[in-house]
């Protein structure tokens, strides 16, 4: 074999079971670190109190607070209860709400190059940029990593983005997460893991990396690497953690399975328009477009360099009229420095709403842009919806573009802006941990209960398939539908993460409200949808919600990565046409048979039969053992269930 890539050593370093030389084959990893957040940690959790274990079996585990911060009822509170009773029983660390967004906290505070990370969120990958193996995964995979069980995947192609030139000043890491999906687009990264690599790449601080290796997500990657350098050893060392870094380099002779290049010297600010991340054109194309809002924040823009470059840009002036304008730094350490250094009062006087250090607008909760209103963001996903308003119109971009539009309330090419100062790497952070909760010793966490409030329900469990399944096609949708589609977040969804039966009333409103009513009427369910079935956050709830309501199994063209892994840990059949044409073979309403199910998970082909126009379709079940373990139990509880006794 020759050299190895990052990640391929990064694979063969925590190889428990697989063979790193077979793309596709099923590799099993040992996972160090995991990490949840509040919409998705009570279900992790709920797994993980069925999994009998005394404490977490991870070198460090996490429960970060910073999605369902806005408390209008009592739900989010008793669920931030719940994980912490959990995080003190357990042996995980808790980090109270508003001490920051878990990527960017992470990444200052306990991420480690060489390390394995799990996380139940998509944009787990930020860890990359250390030189970590950071991947998003649903809540169930991730409590079976903290119990001490190896976490599956299919082994990845490798893609490496060669970077070469320097950045002009006002184009940034953002313009070049853009440029790579304007270029392969959210499709482009499904199978691969992405390393970002060249002398433009070398003069990369870390929280720059980590603004790429966070919106690689939005490519379809399993997770996007970066070398561990003298600029990570920095970073580190500013953090007070200089012993935790190793260098980590790909060998000379390491072989790509595609290689991309870009000249930065050739880049321009870039901006994502409606409804997806990849719809991306230059700045100055819609230049002059009108905003009403522009936030500033996310994980993917929050880190302190981000805010003191728009601080640099907002001083001494005041925002247009017509615009609102919100910034959420990353954590308390940002937002404690940008105080420190007077940034933080350029941004109040400009007249900035400096909103708490958590996801906030990103995922729906609050600051919502007027009905039909155009919001200029930061973030790292602006699909329909996701905003909290319906028909929002949202654009992705740097927050160089997005603090130039504020400035003159219309999309503004910041390339016009005076230069500014350039932003200097920070020597010693000031930091405080004070946010953190520790885990108790193992002998008192024993005498612990965890405390769950009403609106947390039991999980939804799968059944073991039966050979023969009859289902209406209740459902059929088309390309990139997203698990916002599918389960869509907001202020007034997401109390109810911890509450199926709640939450399945709002299961695909954003395309069709009367779904759920109609999955019950019809008792059993099976959904028909197009390409890239599933992208997007790594949400369970699109798996456990449709689960609940009746949901057998999802034939479409093709899945997304993490979803297709949820529906198989719950226990519903993630199908493929064998022909994709097939697809327009069948309407919504049609009476739909599949034949040869269990037969069918051993063999990987079933038979649809469409009973409505009499005619046959051949499905493909391509599985590895370990899903195909999963899926003839009925789902990952049931297998953990008949496995541990």
């Amino acid at each position: 074999m020759s050299g190895l890539t990052i990640a391929q050593k990064l694979i063969k370093a925590h190889l428990v079971a697989g063979d790193i030389t077979v793309p596709g084959s099923d590799v099993a990893l040992h996972i160090d670190q995991t990490l949840t957040q509040d919409a998705t940690g009570t279900m992790a959790y709920l797994a993980l109190e069925n999994m009998g274990i005394d404490q977490v079996k991870t070198e460090r585990s996490v429960a970060y607070i910073d999605h369902n911060t806005l408390q209008c009822g009592f739900e989010n509170a008793d669920d931030h209860r719940f994980i912490q009773s959990v995080a003190a029983k357990y042996g995980i660390v808790y980090s109270r709400p508003g001490n920051g967004i878990c990527h960017q906290t992470h990444l200052e505070r306990f991420g480690k190059p060489g390390k394995t990370l799990l996380g139940s969120d998509s944009h787990t990958p930020t860890g990359g940029a250390l030189g970590m193996l950071a991947m998003g995964a649903g809540g169930m995979d991730v409590a079976v990593a903290m119990a001490g069980g190896a976490y599956h995947i299919r082994m990845p192609k490798m893609m490496k983005v060669n970077v070469t030139g320097t950045l002009r000043p006002f184009v940034t890491a953002k313009d070049m997460a853009l440029e790579l999906l304007r270029r392969i687009s959210v499709k482009g990264g499904v199978g691969y893991i992405i390393e970002w690599a060249g002398e433009g790449v070398e003069r990369l601080d870390v929280p720059q990396r980590a603004t790429i290796a966070n919106m690689g997500t939005e490519t379809g990657a399993t997770t996007t690497v970066f070398a561990s350098d003298e600029k990570t050893k920095q970073f580190l060392r500013a953090q007070g953690r200089a012993e935790d870094w190793t260098e980590l380099s790909s060998d000379a002779d390491a072989k790509y399975d595609l290689v991309i290049d870009m000249d930065l010297n050739d880049l321009h600010p870039m901006i994502a328009c409606p409804h997806s991340p990849d719809k991306v054109v230059r700045v100055s194309e819609i230049q002059g477009l009108k905003a009403d809002q522009v936030c500033i924040g996310s994980c993917t823009n929050s880190s302190l360099r981000d805010l003191e470059q728009v601080a640099a840009i907002l001083r001494g002036k005041t925002i247009a009229d017509t615009v609102s304008l919100s910034i959420s730094p990353g954590s308390r350490q940002v937002l404690s420095q940008l105080s420190r250094s007077g940034a933080l009062n350029d941004l109040i006087h400009a007249g900035a709403r400096i909103l708490e250090c958590a996801c906030g607008p990103c995922i729906g909760m609050g600051f919502s842009p007027n009905s039909g209103g155009v919001s200029v963001r930061t973030f790292n996903r602006n699909f329909l919806g996701r905003s909290g308003t319906k028909d929002g119109q949202v654009y992705l971009c740097s927050p160089e573009t997005a603090a130039a539009t504020a400035l003159f309330g219309c999309v503004t090419d910041p390339e016009t802006l005076p230069k500014t100062d350039p932003i200097p790497a920070v020597e010693q952070f000031a930091v405080d941990d004070t946010g953190f909760i520790m885990p108790r010793p193992a002998e008192e966490a024993a005498k612990l209960t965890t405390v769950h409030g009403v609106n947390i329900k039991p999980l939804p469990v799968g059944r073991a398939p039966e050979e023969e399944i009859d289902a209406i096609a209740t459902l059929k949708v088309g390309d990139d539908i997203t698990t916002d589609h599918i389960m869509p977040a907001g202020a007034k969804i997401l109390p109810y993460r911890s509450n199926v039966p709640k939450l399945s009333e709002y299961c695909f409103g954003v395309i069709d409200e009367s779904f759920p009513e109609r999955a019950k009427a019809n008792g059993q369910t099976i959904i028909i949808g197009g390409s890239n079935y599933g992208q997007g956050s790594s949400r369970e709830h699109a798996a456990l919600v449709p689960l609940y309501l009746g949901v057998r199994a999802i034939v479409v063209k093709s899945f997304a990565r993490i979803h297709s892994a949820n529906l198989i840990n719950a226990g519903i059949l993630p199908l493929t046409f064998v022909n994709a044409a097939d697809y327009d073979r069948i309407d919504q309403g049609d009476s739909l048979r599949l034949s040869g199910v269990r037969e069918g998970l051993s063999c990987g082909s079933i038979t649809l039969t469409d009973l409505t126009k009499g005619i046959d379709i051949p499905l493909k079940c391509e599985l590895d053992d370990y899903q195909r373990a999963l899926l003839q139990c009925g789902g990952l509880m049931k297998y953990m269930e008949a496995n541990n006794n």
